[in-house]
């Protein structure tokens, strides 16, 4: 077998880079696959070590929780070059910033993990995260709560910018210190902390994007009590009336029952009633639309800050849909013939499509031949959970449960014979009657082409009043046969059109 020192499933070009949080709960390190517009992690890891347990009490992080954080950072740095990390980026929050022994950990944490830390300031930690909700969804608009273990940043976004930014003392680490662990007590606190802060008027009917692990361990409970049929976080929407009650219900609940709930991380039960607390009272302040969970934050928008401003202006939808056509396909060059064999198609045919449900069809184009390597009977539902389960920025679930079912519909056929019924309430039927379309003509392009390259540019679809036309070059005849008329009519049908073939020369 023969050796080589990249995996097919990695992208050759981009180095592995490297970012560490030292956070006031957990200390983390992520390894991405390269700084890029959609950088995937290849490796996650944290530890729990509660540095700012205490803080807001004694004034100085535990000697304990110390030493296991520069532990942790020692192995991270063997970690990141294991990976061949080309660069590492370390900051700390709130507890290193604080701490009387905050400077004096700084300079061991440097030591440990061979790199500059970065201690960040609280409007720094309201940028980057508002930075990071922008990068994995370009078209949030309405304010960013970040909740880390010492602190609430807070920051609003319009019009694809960040707005004002900042940060409050109501990390649930905190709240047990200054509460003495008395729920009660803490709401209290979290009132008075929300009752002044200008930034949190004006925000009735908006989105409040939810960053940090607190939130989403709270989203993975209503994912499961909804049985949804996804299990992707990021751009997960929960109402307000739903996001209300459910941090009204699990900020009562002692650790103990906590522990109980299977969708909950154990080491999140001491925790999770205080940071439930505080989105409750958040959403009786703000009056927000949504909750919309966010999977990009801090790590994500501080990588995103050291981008061009050329990558930072690139779809992150469509960034990482090639991404994933140059990884899985058999040619990355036929996918995207495919995607402007389809544009010719929808233009000549006049179909109203809308600039989401533009990107959405390339997108669909570029992974429609992601499923090849797998067994002929099960390509349909392996690309569906890929896709619908992939690390995609820029797509909400509809566009998601859109995407699955093409690339379903392309494998297996149309009719959509065992399709999830819950999968099907996330799409409306304009979105399946063009889920069904755009399969129908990668299904076409695939008998034409195998979508090798070079065929579907000298091929031609015209779309008449009554007739939907394929256009051949003499060179391509002998692709004629029974396979292209079969697909073509499909196609055809879909159209509500009769099909023809003609040979051009």
């Amino acid at each position: 077998m023969a050796k080589t020192e990249n995996a097919p499933g990695r992208l050759p070009e981009y180095a592995p880079v490297a970012v560490v949080d030292i956070g006031s709960n957990s200390v983390r390190l992520v390894v991405y696959d390269g700084a890029r517009r959609s950088p995937t992690p290849v490796f996650n890891e944290k530890v729990l070590c509660g540095l700012g347990r205490g803080v807001a009490t004694t004034g100085r992080m535990d000697d304990v929780a110390v030493g296991r954080a520069l532990v942790a950072l020692m192995r991270f740095k063997a970690v990141a070059e294991q990976f061949g990390a080309g660069k590492t980026y370390a900051i700390a929050t709130a507890a290193a910033r604080e701490a009387d022994n905050g400077r004096e950990f700084i300079r061991n944490a440097r030591k440990a993990l061979g790199a500059p830390v970065r201690v960040l300031t609280g409007r720094d930690e309201a940028m980057y995260s508002a930075m990071g909700v922008l990068s994995g969804n370009p078209d949030a608009e309405g304010i960013v709560g970040d909740l880390g273990g010492g602190s609430l940043e807070l920051t609003v976004i319009r019009d694809g910018k960040m707005g004002d930014g900042i940060t409050l003392p109501l990390g649930p680490l905190r709240l047990i210190d200054i509460s003495g662990g008395n729920i009660r007590r803490a709401r209290a606190v979290i009132q008075e902390m929300l009752a002044g802060p200008a930034l949190l008027d004006g925000l009735e009917g908006q989105g409040f994007y939810a960053v940090g692990g607190t939130w989403r361990n709270l989203a993975r409970i209503q994912m499961a009590q909804d049985r949804y049929p996804l299990h992707v976080l990021h751009n997960y929407r929960i109402h307000r009336d739903s996001a209300e009650s459910l941090a009204h219900l699990v900020s009562g609940l002692s650790p103990a029952s906590l522990r109980d709930i299977h969708e909950i991380s154990e080491n999140r039960a001491e925790t999770l009633p205080y940071g439930a607390l505080v989105l409750e009272e958040l959403l009786k302040r703000t009056r927000v639309a949504d909750v919309i969970v966010s999977s990009y934050g801090l790590r994500e928008g501080l990588l995103y800050s050291k981008l061009k401003v050329k990558t930072r202006a690139q779809d992150p939808l469509l960034s990482a849909a090639w991404d994933l056509a140059r990884l899985r396909s058999r040619s990355p060059k036929g996918a995207l013939e495919l995607a402007d064999w389809t544009d010719r198609l929808f233009a000549d045919a006049g179909l109203d499509e809308t600039d989401r449900e533009r990107r959405l069809r390339r997108a669909a184009c570029l992974v429609a031949d992601i499923g090849w390597r797998a067994d002929q009977d099960y390509r349909g539902e392996q690309s569906l959970n890929i896709v619908a389960h992939a690390a995609f920025a820029g797509i909400d679930h509809p566009g998601r449960a859109f995407l699955a079912l093409t690339v379903l519909f392309r494998y297996q056929g149309i009719r959509g014979d065992g399709v999830s019924p819950r999968l099907l309430e996330l799409v409306d039927k304009r979105a399946l009657g063009r889920a069904k379309l755009i399969a129908a003509a990668q299904r076409l392009a695939y008998v034409l082409s195998g979508f090798m390259p070079g065929v579907l540019p000298r091929t031609a679809l015209t779309v008449g009043d009554k007739r939907l036309t394929l256009k051949l070059k003499r060179k391509l005849r002998n692709l004629h046969g029974e396979p292209v008329i079969k697909r073509l009519g499909d196609l055809a049908r879909q159209l509500d059109r009769s099909p023809s073939i003609e040979m051009g020369d």
